[in-house]
């Protein structure tokens, strides 16, 4: 079974949110097509306490109860079987969607014999790069759709060593093509 990760697709990381990746939005209607092709649809999402020592590293983003938390309006959520919350507590930073303090993401997998796990979201260098390097070092056969992210950095260095680092790992980076 193959399952969609659907990584930090929250308002503040889109154009005009608090850290957003430029382009951000574009990837709202590339992971909505590709949804009705998965048995599992999994969101992780930031939900930080205003006052987080992740704050110390970042701009304040994504706090618990706020709009700059929310899924991004343009998002079918209706779709989303399992939200893992991240970077809940004051000291953690919950980059992978495998730190959820909600939910144990590697239970939910292998309880519903998933094999194969595509990612999607928010931001190429940082989340969804660590949700990926968390999945394949899990044993799941991991795919990054590459036309599903956005980086906060466009053609940086980050953003390329991100792909790099992902696919020495194992990590087939793919395009929304490769799943029709």
């Amino acid at each position: 079974m193959k399952a969609l990760i659907i990584v930090d697709v929250q308002n503040d990381f889109c154009p005009g949110g608090a850290l957003p990746a430029p382009g951000g939005d574009r990837v709202v209607p590339v992971i909505n097509r590709l949804m009705d092709q998965f048995g599992l649809i999994l969101a992780s999402r930031d939900s930080h306490p205003s006052d987080s020592t992740h704050f110390d590293k970042w701009p304040v983003h994504c706090v618990k109860g706020t709009k700059g938390a929310d899924f991004h309006h343009g998002l079918d959520i209706s779709k989303i079987q399992q939200e893992l919350l991240k970077g809940t507590a004051d000291k953690d930073d919950g980059y992978s969607a495998f730190e959820a303090t909600n939910k144990k993401l590697v239970e939910i997998l292998k309880n519903r014999h998933v094999t194969d796990v595509y990612i999607t979201g928010l931001t190429t260098e940082y989340c969804v790069k660590s949700t990926a390097m968390d999945s394949v070092r899990n044993g799941f056969k991991t795919y990054v759709v590459t036309d599903a992210i956005a980086p906060v950095e466009p053609d940086s260095e980050n953003e390329k060593n991100a792909l790099s680092e992902m696919k020495n790992a194992g990590i087939r980076l793919v395009t929304s093509d490769h799943l029709k």
